[in-house]
């Protein structure tokens, strides 16, 4: 179960006297936090949520009801499964999830350009790091580089053939 978990939370401080917890969401996916969501932690324990308050990013959850046993889930990290988040997270046309990025082959028309291995949030947008093919390091060229996913660099996203079709991007890689 552990490999199809994602990490989407981590709890902080306790907050007042009824057990609520500080939630520090790591996703884009605020609206899975909602009374009756069920999580994970390492341990594969179950945590479900009795009340959650966005404005404060504050959670109750059941069976923590109080100050004290509230104290236990300081920092405990929480999981989600990856069918419950396709489930519950909607995206728009357009949008993938970040596990359906990585791993991706990315192509410049036939030319296999590497494999996305990470993906960079910056403030303005998302840049994936590819490793570069074996072939084009052999040809002098970096064993990585960041890709801009825009549509200048980005043209199409394929998850069935599991390619990403870029442009421009070995000018990019040509450039380190």
């Amino acid at each position: 179960m552990k490999n199809e978990l994602l990490l989407v939370a981590r709890i902080g401080r306790t907050l007042g006297l009824k057990g609520f917890v500080k939630l520090y969401d790591l996703s884009d996916f605020h609206k899975q936090f909602k009374k009756g969501a069920v999580f994970f932690d390492e341990k594969e324990r179950i945590y479900t949520i009795k009340q959650y308050d966005k404005n404060s990013s504050s959670v109750l959850f059941e069976g923590y009801e109080d100050a004290q046993s509230a104290k236990e889930l300081v920092n405990v990290k929480l999981y989600q499964n990856i069918e419950q988040t396709k489930k519950t997270c909607k995206l728009e046309k357009d949008e993938y999830f970040y596990f359906d990025i990585l791993n991706l082959q990315v192509f410049e028309g036939d030319l296999l350009l590497g494999e996305v291995v990470d993906i960079l949030e910056t403030s303005s947008s998302h840049l994936l790091l590819v490793k570069v093919s074996e072939d084009l390091i052999k040809q002098g060229l970096a064993k990585e580089f960041y890709l801009p996913y825009v549509d200048h660099y980005v043209s199409r996203i394929d998850l069935k053939e599991k390619k990403i079709y870029a442009s421009h991007a070995l000018l990019l890689l040509e450039s380190l």
